[in-house]
């Protein structure tokens, strides 16, 4: 295994990126064993020793421990008592089904944002919109996911539903290591944006319907991508 340091791993990151303020040290681990595991450099079966684990990122236990909570949470790590964790994946039909379920809550999501976004919150959505545009021509995959998850999130928070903000935040956790290696595929980046296009303008005109289709098409696309992305590599 490699020696490298999750912070290390961070610090190149943050000079490509800029800096996460939100990231935790436990957070930052998390994405890198799965992008290792989602990218098959960790198969499945492969034991995750925590005290091993904490060598190799120069870490102390605790960020190793919750970094195995979270990634046994989307599936990618299964945990057993009293024994080491082991990597592995969620079947295709789980998959799918997880995929299925955070289309139908974004969906809704985008529906109510379309008649309850306030006029501050449709500008902020219109600003993100535009900052992920000057990703796509950076080609910068990994800025591009980080303010990617912050688009989707306006969207969430501007349904107006505590609860229904609440799961779907939830749920794309879940689904994150799989969202994100989905951006590697040749060209995504500019189909992503205008997926999100069609989404922002449906929601900016108040159209409820159109937003939902628009959103729903949206994860199922980025569904049918990650499935492409992970039976090609």
């Amino acid at each position: 295994m490699s020696t490298t340091t999750v912070t290390d791993s961070a610090d190149k990151t943050r000079r490509k990126t800029g800096p996460r303020k939100s990231a935790t040290r436990s957070e930052e681990l998390r994405l890198v064993i799965a992008d290792e595991i989602v990218q098959g450099r960790l198969s499945p079966g492969t034991p995750l020793e925590e005290l091993e684990v904490a060598r190799r990122f120069g870490v102390s236990r605790t960020p190793v421990r919750e970094a195995i909570r979270e990634l046994a949470a989307s599936g990618l790590v299964e945990t057993r008592p009293h024994r080491s964790a082991l990597v592995a994946l969620p079947s295709l039909d789980r998959l799918r089904g997880m995929f299925e379920v955070m289309a139908e809550l974004e969906a809704i999501c985008a529906g109510l944002a379309a008649v309850n976004m306030t006029g501050a919150e449709r500008r902020n959505l219109e600003a993100l919109h535009e900052t992920l545009g000057e990703l796509v021509r950076q080609g910068d995959p990994q800025r591009y996911h980080e303010v990617n998850e912050n688009f989707h999130s306006a969207i969430y928070h501007g349904s107006h539903n505590d609860y229904l903000t609440e799961i779907t935040l939830a749920t794309r956790a879940r689904l994150s290591p799989f969202r994100r290696a989905q951006f590697r595929t040749l060209g995504r980046l500019s189909l992503s944006h205008a997926e999100h296009d069609r989404v922002v303008t449906a929601i900016l005109r108040g159209e409820k319907t159109a937003a939902e289709a628009a959103m729903r098409g949206h994860i199922t696309v980025v569904e049918e991508t990650y499935e492409r992305y992970s039976g090609a590599r």
